[in-house]
């Protein structure tokens, strides 16, 4: 028998076992940092403590993974709404936004940018500012110069379109030093699904949880060893 709780605590990660609509009312009634962990990034908490923290600190933290979630159904007997980033981001891109309403983009590099950008606008989302993300040292991260574009601009959503691992840790760095109202959405590489710019995924293979091999497939190279990676969260499971 599967039982159903709001939040499923992991490691200390409070994941939102909600539907869209509620994690969607809570990013707008609130400052919420919301992020999407993958199964490759999860299995590597043990070892990645900066990332590992940034997840603990986040508000929101939604049920990307679709291996997770069978892990958790087979282990905990747990019944999950699985939200993944490229759900996520659909849904919420597709909300009817006032115009005044402020956006900010964080991006890997200038392309990202005007595809990202040309995307929102076409989505009647035009009140955008972007900013391209420097390489990151976790370790030690700062970045005074995106700090102070965003409390000029002061935006109602940022949304980090950079790699998982980093892109957390820089949404918990922002919510630190910002004082407005304001929700920080790391979704990574969700948006590239959407512009096509990544494997062809549609809601019918999210669904399926399939994912992941329509990704290795498309780009065996680079996902092939990342997901192999992730049979590592097995062990989170078993070595309690």
């Amino acid at each position: 028998m599967l039982f159903k709780k709001k939040i499923i605590n992991f490691k200390g990660i409070k994941f939102n076992n909600l539907t869209f609509d509620e994690i969607n009312n809570k990013l707008h009634n609130k400052s919420n940092l919301l992020v999407a962990p993958a199964a490759s990034a999860l299995s590597q908490i043990d070892i990645n403590k900066e990332y590992h923290q940034s997840l603990k600190e986040a508000d929101i933290v939604i049920l990307d993974s679709g291996f997770f979630c069978i892990l958790l159904r087979i282990f905990k007997g747990l019944s999950v709404n699985r939200l993944s980033g490229y759900l996520f981001l659909k849904k919420f891109l597709s909300l009817n936004f006032k115009k005044k309403i402020k956006f900010f983009l964080v991006e890997p590099s200038k392309k990202d940018l005007i595809i990202n950008k040309s995307y929102l606008n076409k989505k009647k989302i035009n009140n955008i500012t972007s900013y391209v993300a420097p390489k990151y040292n976790t370790e030690k991260f700062k970045d005074f110069k995106l700090l102070k574009k965003i409390r000029q601009k002061k935006p109602r959503f940022i949304i980090v379109n950079i790699g998982g691992g980093v892109q957390e840790i820089l949404g918990l760095y922002i919510k630190k030093n910002i004082k407005f109202k304001c929700s920080i959405i790391c979704t990574g590489a969700a948006i590239a699904f959407l512009t096509k710019r990544q494997a062809p995924i549609n809601n019918f293979i999210d669904r399926l949880y399939l994912g992941w091999l329509i990704r290795t497939l498309f780009d065996p190279k680079k996902f092939f060893m990342r997901n192999l990676s992730s049979l590592k969260l097995v062990k989170f499971f078993i070595f309690r």
